[in-house]
């Protein structure tokens, strides 16, 4: 059993939750992971590119001219895709089918297992509620500045500079270093639909929210942080556990 602690909107601390290791301790398995995202992406992907055959295209329904007599190779119609205007031979339909099939309880392994990760990494925040009364973007902006503040920089949440930026920024001091390699990126889960909460944070960049229901590993992988609240983790223990 590992422990969580739980903060309130201003990012202090109210106290720890005891999490289940069948949910949150799930020891990672990359292919599994990569098996569960492909197929995800492959399922949401739509068709679009469609070409015309011979038999779709408008017109061609006489002879062009007779079989014989006329010197010329024969034609039975001019939607023939050799000519100029007819159908498309082996082009892209909207008959194709890009989907693939993955098993339920793989693809929910590899759901604890991201949020296992995230649990294992330190990147995971859980509030005590996500309540708001009014539709304010700027209140729920308020709220996840006070976790950057309070909650990631304690955890020392720095990007390391790639090694050709290095030698450029050696005049610059650490703290502009970080404040310019810093991108926000984070995930909410709330344990309900909440049209408030959905609309007061959908304005903000690097910030996604999801309830319950929706949650996926694609989302977990994208977002570098994961917040969810005190009843979202009570619920997804029941769920999975």
């Amino acid at each position: 059993m590992a422990k969580l602690n739980i903060y309130n909107q201003k990012a202090e601390k109210t106290g720890d939750i005891e999490v289940s290791d069948k949910v949150f301790g799930v020891k990672m398995s990359e292919a599994l992971i990569h098996q569960a995202v492909v197929a995800q992406m492959a399922n949401e992907r739509q068709v679009i590119a469609h070409t015309k055959g011979r038999a779709e295209v408008r017109g061609g329904g006489k002879k062009p001219w007779k079989q014989k007599g006329t010197g010329r190779a024969r034609a039975g119609s001019s939607r023939s895709p050799i000519w100029i205007g007819g159908g498309v031979t082996f082009g892209p339909t909207k008959e194709r089918n890009f989907s693939k099939k993955i098993n339920k309880k793989m693809k929910q392994k590899a759901l604890l297992m991201a949020i296992s990760d995230r649990v294992k990494n330190g990147e995971i925040i859980v509030l005590d509620n996500l309540n708001t009364k009014e539709f304010k973007t700027k209140v729920m902006d308020t709220i996840l500045k006070n976790i950057e503040k309070n909650i990631l920089e304690i955890k020392n949440k720095k990007i390391e500079p790639r090694k050709e930026e290095k030698i450029e920024k050696k005049t610059k001091t650490k703290k502009e270093e970080k404040i310019k390699k810093y991108k926000r990126s984070f995930l909410v889960v709330n344990d309900k639909k909440d049209e408030k909460v959905k609309f007061s944070i959908r304005n903000l960049a690097g910030i996604k929210i999801l309830n319950l229901n929706n949650i996926n590993i694609v989302d977990l992988l994208k977002y570098k942080n994961l917040v969810l609240t005190q009843e979202a983790v009570k619920n997804l223990e029941e769920k999975y556990k």
